[in-house]
């Protein structure tokens, strides 16, 4: 269940789970707060907590509201693309023949149909976008399964507005958002394996963190990062 607690303009959504400490958080991309709190913590006592840490809410949401914001892409000449987190110029080329997409360490280069609207370049790119995915994404599974000893018995990707990964733990499923290809491969990694521990531990537990932080010690660093970059355009909604 959960309650929510108001403070001046600030909304705070408050869960309890079995877990010793609590966590706020504040989350991309519009700077929404969560609070989990140990199953016993009454409302007035996280609220208490909450009103504590006032100043650090404000500055995390400051700084997700003055990031900068990725322009719709419109799939023209040298317009800049990023892949692995490298900024790439686009080249687009038209012949009467099947589309692709090239790159190579600077540029990406669509061949398209003569007359190809907006809608077909893009569909043509979030293709070619999930194929290197799927070249990536078994691989770190792969490394990763019996290092935490887990299975991950399919995987799946989409767009996804506010995550970078989902899990469904009762069957092995993890889920990735296709936007995961514009970033550094190495937090792409870290996205993986925060989403494969879920399924041996479901909740951000103390369990959780303390495996998290011993698989990838850099952990706290590889969320900030991922959350420093350039947000997508749209309106993101829950």
């Amino acid at each position: 269940m959960t309650e929510t607690i108001q403070i001046g303009d600030i909304s705070i959504a408050v869960t309890r789970k079995d877990i010793k400490n609590v966590h706020l958080s504040v989350h991309p991309p519009e700077g929404r707060v969560t609070l989990a709190a140990p199953t016993e913590t009454r409302l007035e006592v996280a609220r208490a907590y909450a009103i504590t840490r006032l100043t650090w809410i404000r500055e995390q949401q400051a700084k997700l509201h003055s990031q900068a914001r990725e322009t719709p892409r419109e799939f023209i000449e040298r317009e800049s693309h990023y892949l692995w987190g490298r900024r790439h110029l686009l080249t687009v080329t038209e012949r009467d023949t099947k589309p692709s997409v090239t790159v190579d360490h600077k540029r990406i280069t669509l061949s398209v149909r003569p007359g190809s609207d907006h809608a077909k370049r893009a569909s043509i790119i979030h293709e070619w976008h999930k194929s290197l995915l799927h070249e990536f994404i078994p691989t770190l599974i792969s490394k990763w399964e019996p290092k935490l000893g887990v299975q991950v018995t399919a995987y799946f990707l989409q767009r996804m507005k506010t995550k970078w990964g989902s899990c469904n733990h009762k069957v092995g499923h993890i889920r990735l958002n296709t936007e995961l290809v514009k970033k550094p491969k190495d937090l792409v990694e870290y996205v993986v394996v925060h989403e494969m521990l879920h399924l041996t531990e479901p909740t951000h537990s103390d369990r959780f963190i303390s495996l998290l932080t011993e698989h990838i010690p850099t952990w706290r660093e590889a969320r900030a990062e991922l959350n420093d970059l350039p947000l997508a355009a749209e309106e993101w909604r829950e």
